[in-house]
């Protein structure tokens, strides 16, 4: 896994794609990840990718804020599910919270992908609260850290 770089643009919105597209006819429109500027979050260095096989097959786009890092995209290629590709990605985020000092992950999921809700939970997020942002319907998660 690594920083991801300019020339990869192309393969993680690809990646995004297939792992947020199935949901758009459930929740009623695109997911918000898939409206995100890949380039400019890849230019600020906030990607991290997993590649098997010279293909890029997980992504974790994070940030730094006071007190945690937040989690604003975590995405694995179907090819990869169940193999603990999302688990060592989300690890990251808990290296980057330790290493920046602050005690938590954060991280938000529509409340429409209840895959998701389910998955966070089996490790170790706690739901910290909902709510309507942008037009989505969020359910928020935090993990300790320290």
């Amino acid at each position: 896994m690594g920083t991801a770089r300019a020339s990869d643009v192309p393969a993680v919105r690809a990646l995004v794609r297939e792992a947020y597209e199935p949901y758009t006819a459930r929740i009623g429109r695109p997911a918000a990840p898939l409206t995100d500027d890949y380039q400019a979050i890849v230019a600020e260095g906030r990607a991290i990718v997993a590649r098997r096989a010279g293909r890029i097959v997980g992504l974790l786009v994070t940030s730094v804020r006071a007190d945690h890092v937040l989690v604003e995209n975590v995405a694995v290629a179907a090819s990869e599910r169940g193999s603990g590709l999302g688990s060592a990605l989300l690890a990251l985020a808990d290296d980057q919270a330790r290493a920046a000092g602050v005690p938590e992950v954060r991280l938000y999921t529509n409340e429409r992908m209840t895959e998701n809700l389910a998955y966070y939970a089996r490790r170790g997020f706690r739901e910290t609260g909902r709510g309507t942002e942008n037009g989505f319907a969020r359910v928020h998660f935090a993990r300790r850290t320290d």
